[in-house]
């Protein structure tokens, strides 16, 4: 996003927080609501363009909204959708997006009130690199042709048990409805929203070896000092990777081999 849109996200962000800082908010009800009313918009697309239209009054937008909700989702979700809408938007969609975006970030926080926020991330984490080594299984996730039944069927049967709740629900609705992503990168996105509820930076360290515990806080630390934020590692182990370990920050990709910011991390990772 951009310009008056990056704008209100940033509002919705702070009354977000300011919301869900009260712990007798389920958050797990506010993420479903806001999930379904993101999904009501993305299919809607009058209903959408209409709440973003910048010639009509934001209370009259807001009114709007609670008329059309009303009943159907709770008082913070409807406070949190009118504050969006009288806001102003580059683009119809951002509006949606940013309704996506605090419905996974309210099941984060359920994740972080029952201490699974750390959890939920690696998992997030370790199905991404299931996918993106299994063509068979994001094939079949991926399906156009298969039911919203079906592949949240399948979604279950893989994580059901075997990773946390909210892992689950998160994946299910991004599988459901990936709203023109790709997996892998919905999945990302998933995983910087993780860490960022922390206020931390997710680097992604592949390691020609497996890195010991104080490997990783060494590495960890380094990393941390270098961009100035506290850092989470998610690892992989590929006995391929050029110069034996390889740093990913975002779009920065740092090489073992070739860049001095590495070499210094490797270098106190070691001392």
């Amino acid at each position: 996003m951009n310009g008056a849109s990056r704008e209100a996200l940033a509002a919705a962000r702070e009354r977000f927080d300011a919301l869900t800082d009260n712990t007798s908010v389920d958050a797990s009800k506010l993420a479903e609501e806001l999930a379904a009313v993101t999904a009501l918009l993305d299919r809607e697309v009058s209903l959408r363009r209409v709440l973003t239209d910048p010639a009509q009054p934001g209370e009259a937008k807001a009114e709007l909204a609670a008329r059309v909700l009303g009943g159907q989702v709770g008082g913070e979700s409807i406070d949190l959708i009118s504050g969006l809408v009288r806001s102003r938007w580059s683009r119809s969609r951002d509006l949606v997006d940013a309704l996506e975006q605090l419905a996974s970030a309210a099941d984060l926080v359920a994740a972080e009130r029952t201490g699974a926020l750390d959890n939920v991330e690696d998992e997030l984490f370790r199905f991404g690199r299931i996918v993106s080594s299994s063509s068979e299984l994001r094939g079949a996730l991926t399906d156009r042709r298969a039911s919203v039944s079906a592949k949240a069927g399948l979604v279950r049967e893989l994580l059901g048990g075997r990773a946390d709740q909210v892992t689950e629900r998160l994946v299910i609705r991004l599988v459901t409805h990936p709203r023109g992503r790709s997996l892998e990168s919905g999945l990302d996105e998933l995983s910087k929203l993780a860490a960022e509820r922390r206020d931390r930076t997710v680097a992604v360290v592949t390691s020609a070896v497996p890195l010991s515990d104080r490997q990783k806080q060494r590495l960890g630390e380094a990393l941390g000092k270098l961009y100035g934020r506290k850092m989470h590692l998610n690892l992989d182990v590929d006995p391929e990777v050029l110069g034996g370990i390889s740093v990913r920050v975002g779009d920065e990709i740092i090489n073992g081999t070739i860049t001095d910011r590495l070499d210094e991390a490797t270098r106190r990772m070691a001392g």
